[in-house]
């Protein structure tokens, strides 16, 4: 014959109180994002100092975007051993997101066995790519907070955390989405192409899959002359390399040739642009809400 038992009030209570918070804690609303800080230009003017900074350390390589690139011939300036720390400097920037950590021990367990078996098999960096990495590492050293910018080791993640903050604080978010036909780039800002077999027109296509891995790149805009733009970025010819990228009359990016990465956006930097630092250039910013802002 079963026993058949009651729990005291006060614990059959206490129990159905803790199941009921528990309930409500499951379902409660995320986190309101807070609004983002604003940066003195002091800030802008360290990211282009340390950007020019580590091209130069890389040998000041540069390339002509509108002109054929050789063909590699082995291992680039990334598998040097005086490079190995410039690279784990930038994945260092990086190394809270998944798969990062493991890129680190992977790679730098290539490097012990190069140094203790020199001409051992094995490139160091050939994996993974580390441009977006090389962005991070300017944005975190140059004083840029991760709330700001959400540093990732892959360009579409910190892209949709601007976009995100465009979207919630279009009056007080450091980079803003310009359209590549409209806007004319200055130094500091991100001009970003889509790497991928059916690109992205525009940045407002972006939204509806925020969150999904795209291969993209991006690179720091340093220098502007009528005609060009010139970019610093990570990973381009195995180094960290400044583009010259056409412009047109006005300033704007031209086209990319056929097999290069297609333009889709360009990313303004308000740092030390916005109150009490400056005020923001009046300029319209089309497409968040009508093309789903990001939540």
């Amino acid at each position: 014959m079963p026993i058949a038992f009651r729990l005291p009030h006060r614990l059959a209570s206490w129990m159905g109180a803790a199941l009921l918070l528990t309930g409500c804690a499951a379902q409660a609303p995320a986190p309101t994002l807070a609004p983002p800080i604003a940066y003195p230009d002091s800030t802008r003017q360290r990211v282009l100092r340390i950007a020019v900074e580590e091209w130069r350390e890389w040998g000041g390589i540069v390339v002509e975007d509108a002109q054929p690139r050789p063909a590699s011939t082995g291992p680039g300036q990334e598998s040097s051993l005086t490079n190995f720390p410039r690279v784990l400097a930038y994945w260092r920037a990086v190394e809270g997101e998944a798969g990062a950590r493991a890129a680190i021990d992977r790679n730098r367990n290539r490097y012990t066995t190069i140094l203790a078996h020199p001409g051992a098999p094995g490139e160091l960096w050939g994996e993974p790519a580390w441009s977006a990495a090389f962005i991070s590492f300017v944005m975190r050293n140059a004083g840029v907070d991760q709330r700001e910018f959400p540093s990732s080791a892959a360009h579409a993640f910190y892209i949709d955390g601007m976009l995100a903050d465009a979207a919630a604080f279009p009056a007080q978010a450091p980079f803003l989405p310009r359209d590549i036909g409209a806007y004319a780039p200055q130094p500091g800002d991100l001009v970003c192409a889509d790497r991928s077999r059916r690109p992205l027109a525009g940045w407002q296509d972006r939204l509806p899959e925020r969150g999904e891995f795209r291969p993209m790149h991006c690179d720091i805009v340093v220098s502007v002359a009528p005609g060009v733009v010139e970019a610093i970025g990570g990973n381009i010819a195995d180094a960290v390399t400044l583009s010259r990228f056409p412009a047109d009359a006005s300033g704007r990016l031209l086209p990319r040739p056929a097999g290069h990465p297609a333009w889709f956006a360009v990313f303004e930097n308000r740092l030390g642009r916005l109150p009490p630092f400056g005020q923001p250039a009046a300029l319209p910013m089309a497409g968040l809400g009508s093309r789903g802002a990001p939540s």
